[in-house]
């Protein structure tokens, strides 16, 4: 198979490599990609939201299967562009892929189906918004409802923090478009657990879970991100409990989708709260999540080409999953700086170095290569460093080895990822 991969982050490059062990490839395309991924197929220069070039470079390159990886694409309907070219997509179209793109639509689609999540309410204009919060108090959450990069989303322990969300989303705009309306719910209590799945029409077929980690700092402190690490599984969330709440989550979903005339068809990653009255939604998103997917993919032991295949085809009954019987976690390095302006340009040495270190794998995101051909930082979460092991401690401690052993004077890291999860488990 020639394949089409979109995106350029470290959910791509660890798709990237996953996708090189199939016995089924025999090109692999990625637009426009980034150095690691340049090392497992070709980069083409051409934008993860570029609709008509994407098509354009699959129709040239005579790809048999396109994978998006982020949610800009099928937001932008690259799964509708590539059914009317004739090219199979593992993705959603652009009318169910609004699970993601807006917060408002997922909502109404979780009241009509029954799916227990948080009480909310949607504002187009920030006075109204502001009574609403000041009305009910503390704590809440708000959502700009369009896409916001991971940075959409404030929990606000005061009033206080709530209104200065509002102002900053719907007033001074510093999440363009995306945060013109916001929603605003109620905060839920418990662990928060991503469940990935493959789905197609009213069936799901479990992937797995992992366990985000997503404030700057450590202990859960300081604003929310894109994501600073993740385990892979969940601690206290078994196969069994994942399946149980695909019943309760997922599945009423895709038959209130079916209903609506746009049934959903791809990977849903339904993040999700453990309550102390079970599982509740906190959104929905239409691919798999970063860093997650680095979690997750390094241990998969199955062709996840040969699944994408069969989930673009509708063919579910066809999708093999399996993992191995490992723990994993994944340490995000990100720039000084970040989630505000990060420091780029900074040399990245001894990724090489680290990667040699037992069960190690270093997949990056936003880098680039200088004109002395130096690895550099180029954004705000720019590495992953992910390693496997026996236990969740010696997967753990093999990260932070690793993270130690990478020269990158700008690189800043929790040093807690997995500490809560290795607590649960006493």
């Amino acid at each position: 198979m020639r394949v089409l991969l979109i995106g350029s982050g470290g959910r791509e490059h660890a798709m990237a490599a996953a996708i090189a062990r199939s016995p089924l490839l025999d090109a692999l395309f990625i637009a426009p990609g980034n150095p690691g991924t340049a090392v497992l197929g070709t980069n083409c220069a051409v934008r993860a939201d570029d609709v008509p070039g994407l098509i354009a470079l699959a129709r040239q390159e005579g790809i048999d299967l396109v994978i998006p990886g982020p949610e800009a694409p099928l937001v932008a309907g690259i799964a509708d562009a590539c059914a009317k070219a004739g090219i199979p997509c593992a993705g959603p179209t652009q009318a169910a892929a609004a699970l993601e793109g807006s917060k408002t639509f997922t909502k109404e689609v979780c009241d009509a189906a029954g799916i227990p999540t948080a009480r909310w309410e949607r504002f187009d204009a920030a006075g109204p918004a502001l009574d609403y919060v000041r009305r009910h108090g503390a704590p809440v959450v708000v959502k700009a409802d369009g896409l916001a990069a991971g940075k959409g989303v404030v929990v606000a322990q005061t009033v206080a923090e709530a209104e200065q969300a509002i102002t900053d989303m719907m007033t001074d705009g510093t999440l363009g478009q995306a945060g013109q309306s916001v929603v605003i719910e109620d905060c839920l209590m418990g662990d928060e657990v991503s469940l990935f799945a493959f789905c197609a029409g009213e069936t799901a077929v479990l992937i797995g879970a992992a366990q985000d980690h997503k404030r700057i700092g450590d202990g859960d402190t300081g604003p929310n991100t894109g994501g600073m690490g993740a385990v892979s599984p969940p601690t206290g969330f078994d196969r069994e409990q994942q399946e149980a709440a695909l019943d309760l989550l997922v599945r009423p979903m895709l038959r209130e989708m079916v209903r609506r005339g746009t049934p959903f068809t791809g990977i849903i990653f339904a993040g999700l709260m453990l309550t102390a009255t079970g599982p509740q939604l906190i959104e929905y998103n239409v691919r798999l999540g970063d860093p997650e997917a680095q979690a997750l993919l390094i241990r998969l032991e199955s062709d996840l080409l040969a699944a994408l295949a069969a989930v673009a085809k509708g063919q579910l009954d066809q999708t093999d999953i399996r993992f191995a019987n490992q723990s994993s976690v994944s340490v995000v390095m990100a720039a000084r700086g970040y989630p505000g302006t990060p420091v780029t340009g900074g040399v990245i040495r001894d990724i090489a170095t680290a990667e040699a270190m037992p069960g190690v794998h270093v997949f990056q995101a936003r880098t680039k290569r200088n004109a002395a051909d130096e690895l550099v930082a180029a954004g705000g979460r720019v590495l992953a460093v992910c390693a496997t092991g026996d236990t969740l401690q010696q997967a753990r401690d093999r990260a932070y080895d690793a993270v130690r052993v990478i020269d990158w004077p700008d690189g800043i890291y929790r040093h807690d990822i997995g500490q809560r999860a290795l607590l649960a488990e006493g």
